[in-house]
């Protein structure tokens, strides 16, 4: 994927307005970003867990033929990653800088990303952080256990944001389903 056919290489869109809307009425709000974050916690994740939930993930692609990267992390170890056709090294790269939004922040980098915005600025603007290092695009989410806390984390990267976000969070709600 050339980096001109790259959904992710230039930033989403108008500044939001205040409030808790984002200026495009199809993304989802800031309450809804923050309920998606408390709905989808875990009662605990491990190795055989990261296994599943990325395989649901690849299967997933698989279905929609989403040329994406997909990685899972607890802390910083790296259990999970698979790259599928149509993928590419830049896909890797954007995993890295959304996962590290997740990290700081302890939230979706979506819902980072969606914060700014709503402000009328963006992240690259406003976050005083390294844009080659952080990216407050859709896509990483934050894998939370119940009375613990974030440990880790859950990205997928290769379409629009908003798609990549929604991929992670009905693979997340399907995995807790089950």
């Amino acid at each position: 994927m050339s980096s001109s056919s790259n959904p992710h290489s230039n930033p989403d869109g108008n500044p939001g307005n205040a409030g808790s809307k984002p200026a495009d009425a199809s993304q989802p709000t800031i309450d809804e970003l923050v309920a998606q974050e408390r709905q989808l916690t875990l009662r605990g994740f491990s190795y055989d867990d990261a296994w599943a939930l990325g395989s649901m993930l690849v299967e997933m692609a698989h279905l929609r033929q989403a040329s994406v990267a997909i990685d899972i992390r607890r802390g910083t170890q790296q259990l999970f990653h698979c790259a599928l056709p149509g993928s590419s090294t830049d896909n890797d790269a954007w995993i890295d800088r959304k996962r590290r939004v997740v990290e700081r922040y302890g939230e979706s980098s979506f819902l980072v990303g969606t914060r700014f915005r709503v402000k009328g600025t963006t992240f690259e603007e406003s976050s005083r952080l390294d844009p080659d290092v952080y990216a407050a695009h859709g896509g990483s989410f934050p894998i939370t256990i119940q009375g613990v806390g974030v440990v880790g984390s859950v990205t997928v990267s290769g379409l629009p944001q908003a798609e990549d976000h929604a991929m992670v969070v009905e693979a997340l709600e399907r995995f807790i389903a089950t």
